[in-house]
């Protein structure tokens, strides 16, 4: 049984120890550059979640060319770190794409899974452990095709894209987990600053030949995390996790009350 991560990737080759199934470089955020100016988001046309003055922000893409631009940038970073396999982003009911804009150029990408019949992308190698929660009855969902262009990566707009998918997944679709599938090299990173659990043991991903674990977070616990640390990030000293740079409860009510009302007229 592995103890740790470091033990598997002792035996991993550099290439597959620079391999993931999500893209996300934590490692590099220490150095990014974060915005400072989070009371200047405000609403944007009806296509956009957030936009700042900077012409920075999120949309949902559900458009052929959107989603074209978000697998240009999946496919190049994925490329970058070593990835097999084709990252194309196809039209599912079920896959929500979130695409995070820069003067009008895609940086950012994360890509939504809901629950459905047909299941997860993660039932291909964690079948076994998703089915024991859904048997609990807990509505899954997953995060995968996180891809940031590492020239314009913050912490606060990679906690932007995170947080507009957990307000989808649990405002709009009403999921109660989050799973996702990563390398061991990245895996402190989601369970030290998001919370994530560690489900099973570490098995390898054939869509991208590399290894992989399964970790799962409530979103209840998430929940309770941006309520107590949201926004707080330019004056909170003492907590440590990547909560503080999501947005402040107050934002993320009038963002929950935009997306219901653009839900409430798509529907209409």
């Amino acid at each position: 049984m592995l103890r740790d991560a470091d033990q598997g990737k002792s035996a991993m080759t550099k290439t597959e120890a620079n391999k993931d199934p999500d893209g996300v470089l934590p490692d590099s955020l220490s150095n990014a550059h974060v915005f400072d100016d989070r009371d200047n988001i405000m609403s944007s046309e009806l296509e956009d979640v957030i936009v700042n003055q900077d012409s920075y922000g999120i949309r949902l893409t559900d458009t052929a060319d959107g989603r074209n631009s978000a697998s240009m940038l999946i496919s190049k970073m994925y490329a970058w770190r070593g990835y097999a396999g084709t990252h194309h982003l196809g039209d599912d009911p079920n896959r929500i794409t979130l695409t995070a804009t820069d003067k009008g150029d895609v940086v950012g990408t994360l890509t939504l899974g809901i629950d459905s019949p047909i299941g997860l992308m993660a039932d291909q190698v964690f079948k076994d452990e998703l089915d024991a929660h859904r048997e609990r009855g807990a509505r899954l969902c997953e995060f995968t095709k996180l891809a940031f262009d590492p020239a314009v990566r913050s912490k606060i707009s990679l906690a932007n894209l995170f947080h507009l998918a957990v307000i989808y997944a649990r405002d709009l679709h009403h999921c109660t987990d989050i799973v996702i599938e990563v390398n061991p090299r990245h895996r402190r990173f989601y369970q030290s600053m998001l919370g994530f659990e560690r489900e099973g043991e570490m098995k390898t991903n054939p869509r991208v030949n590399a290894p992989a674990y399964l970790l799962r977070v409530g979103l209840d616990y998430a929940t309770e995390q941006i309520r107590q640390h949201g926004g707080t990030f330019s004056t909170n000293t003492t907590e440590r996790s990547f909560y503080p740079y999501f947005f402040s409860p107050r934002e993320e009510a009038g963002i929950i009350n935009r997306l219901l009302r653009i839900d409430e007229q798509a529907v209409a």
